[in-house]
């Protein structure tokens, strides 16, 4: 039989995958709330600490919210229950349940956000776009780094990969949107799940026929073509970040089993992107 985990010993695992050191200083990752001596015995994973995300938390009865994106992303003086934030805060405690964050430091672990995007995406034999060495708690170099590239397993037009990206991610309203010859063909694949902008001048180094990332903004896109950048497929940020939740669970899973303790953990399929419905203009 497993053992029952608490929260002290379900956050040292994550933090083993994940290092606190790895996140960007400006970054807020780690325990939100919650007691580390309490059992923890069911996860509910999510990209967004979102009201939505607390109701699911407390109707599935769970003893731990983990989120990919922070909730008090900066500083506060008061957590009190006068806005959305607050709020979150105060269900929570109130229902016993904690709340962790890993997000910078889950972008660049080795197998981490990107990781899972480019396995979804079909992407094989990746590394690292942007490398980096990070360090474990143990003091063991990692290699690590943002956003990944590596190859499709045949090479496609840039239109049936784009299509391909559409059907692999959740539905979104955002859907895909493309910068690029739809005929041009497709071999080698970047990727970097959320706001990627900063690595289009580096896929094109390294090689890339297309990067597929989020957020991009219109300026930095026509710049980027302009300079003969590779093609580009921007998706929704949530629905880029989403394929890592699943992936991350398995991995907490098998960590824990090795030491001989359990816990059910679930994927929260709510659609937290912000946008509800979109429009085309008429031909």
């Amino acid at each position: 039989m497993s053992a029952a985990s608490t929260l002290a010993h379900i956050v040292a695992a994550i933090e083993q995958r994940y290092p606190l050191d790895g996140a960007e200083p400006w970054d807020a990752v780690g325990l939100v709330c919650g007691d580390p001596a309490a059992p923890v015995r069911r996860i509910l994973w999510a990209v967004d600490p979102v009201e939505a995300v607390v109701d699911q938390a407390i109707g599935q009865q769970v003893d731990l919210v983990i989120t990919h994106h922070p909730l008090l992303l900066t500083g506060v003086h008061s957590v009190a229950a006068t806005d959305a934030k607050g709020r979150i805060v105060h269900r929570l405690i109130s229902s016993g349940i904690a709340l962790y964050c890993a997000h910078t430091n889950a972008d660049i672990a080795d197998p981490g956000v990107s990781d899972a995007l480019a396995l979804t995406l079909g992407v094989t034999d990746t590394r690292p776009l942007d490398p980096s060495v990070s360090a474990r708690q143990d003091g063991t170099a990692v290699p690590s780094g943002l956003g990944r590239i590596g190859h499709l397993p045949a090479p496609m037009p840039l239109r049936a990969f784009a299509e391909t990206v559409l059907s692999a991610l959740p539905v979104t309203h955002h859907g895909a949107r493309v910068l690029g010859d739809p005929d041009d063909v497709v071999r080698t694949v970047a990727v970097c799940g959320g706001s990627g902008d900063a690595l289009l001048t580096v896929a094109t180094a390294s090689g890339a026929d297309v990067y597929v990332t989020a957020d991009l903004k219109h300026h930095r896109a026509l710049e980027h073509r302009d300079e003969g950048g590779c093609a580009v497929i921007d998706v929704a940020h949530w629905a880029s970040e989403w394929p890592w939740l699943a992936q991350a669970a398995e991995l907490l899973d098998r960590d824990l089993a090795a030491q001989g303790a359990a816990v059910d953990s679930l994927v929260s399929d709510i659609p937290t992107d912000p946008w509800t419905f979109s429009l085309r203009s008429a031909p």
